[in-house]
């Protein structure tokens, strides 16, 4: 079975409550999207695993847990094995291999895209201007998002062969147009 983003939207909202883990999905949604688009990969396929990568952390908080006891409820629901295997790929403690540019793109923008929505949750005009050196500026902070592991965002950028600069570029990108669902500020907001 093909997954659609709909079907994917209905799992993740069945056992994801959190208002701060919806939009994480829909940030890293947006971020892979972007990305299958550009290498012309099957977006909808894409889109579904991204939203779906953290769909169990509520019922799975340890890294015991999650994602792996996931994957099961994800076979039960007929989702195509390229999907469960780029979530699991995705937990670093896994140690599994990133062997397909899905499996890349969903662990470069994981990390990243909760630090680039972290970054434009204190900015006055939230996505809009932000620019790398100011992402990078705050990455060296280490009290700043703390939860985020920044050897995952260097290492993602690394795997997808981009400079760091250009990952994040992209990733703000990716993320503008749904800057409202992400409960961030615009400059139309600011003025």
């Amino acid at each position: 079975m093909r997954p659609t983003r709909q079907q994917a939207w209905e799992t993740l909202t069945r056992y994801t409550t959190s208002e701060a883990l919806l939009r994480h999905a829909l940030a890293v949604e947006a971020a892979v999207g972007s990305y299958a688009r550009r290498y012309g990969e099957d977006e909808e396929l894409w889109r579904a695993t991204a939203l779906l990568h953290d769909f169990d952390y509520e019922i799975h908080p340890t890294l015991d847990q999650h994602p792996q006891d996931g994957a099961p409820i994800l076979r039960e629901e007929d989702y195509p094995e390229e999907l469960i295997e780029a979530v699991l790929s995705h937990a670093e403690h896994l140690a599994m291999p990133r062997d397909t540019q899905l499996k890349k793109v969903l662990f470069a923008c994981d990390e990243l895209s909760g630090f680039v929505h972290a970054c434009a949750l204190v900015r006055p005009t939230g996505l809009d201007g932000l620019e790398p050196k100011s992402v990078k500026k705050k990455l060296k902070q280490p009290s700043f998002a703390a939860g985020v592991h920044r050897d995952e965002v260097y290492e993602g950028a690394e795997v997808l062969e981009l400079t760091l600069d250009e990952h994040i570029a992209n990733v703000v990108a990716a993320l503008q147009p749904i800057a409202g669902e992400l409960g961030l500020r615009t400059a139309a907001d600011a003025a």
